[in-house]
């Protein structure tokens, strides 16, 4: 699975659920988010970017360049060496920006943040549903019913 399966499979929740773009947006972040933070135990050295209209997802690491020998937290440094083979324009004391690709995290992660973000819109969608009828306490309202989830009743 990809960057771009997953977006589809938001795009679709986002059209069926009806949730508005921002929410969306913060939900997946917030799901790669914890991805992240199961990976590396913190999040505050990543960018994520969502961009809902083309389907991109790029997330990025920020790490300092320190000299050789000197790595404390590979999270958040890069040996020299290892940053010139990046750019050889680097120097000590710069930031890299690396691109951390889907496949990075592996099949199993991917699928784990997909039935994140579903479960996330789904509870996203019961509170919409709630706000919707809360205060309609007593009236009479029609509908059909589509579906019935046993866990519900």
């Amino acid at each position: 699975m990809n960057s771009i399966e997953l977006i589809d499979s938001f795009q679709e929740f986002k059209e069926f659920k009806n949730i508005d773009r921002p929410t969306m947006m913060k939900v997946l972040e917030d799901v790669f988010l914890t991805l992240l933070k199961k990976k590396y135990g913190s999040t505050e050295n990543f960018d994520i970017i969502v961009n809902t209209e083309k389907g991109d997802l790029e997330i990025y690491q920020r790490r300092e360049i320190v000299e050789d020998g000197t790595v404390e937290n590979p999270v958040a440094q890069i040996g020299i060496t290892d940053a010139l083979k990046i750019d050889s324009t680097f120097d000590v004391g710069e930031e890299t920006y690396e691109e951390v690709k889907m496949d990075f995290f592996g099949r199993r992660s991917v699928l784990a943040a997909k039935q994140t973000l579903q479960a996330r819109i789904s509870e996203l969608e019961k509170d919409e549903v709630y706000r919707k009828y809360k205060d309609r306490v007593g009236d009479i309202i029609t509908g059909e019913v589509y579906q019935v989830w046993k866990k519900n009743c």
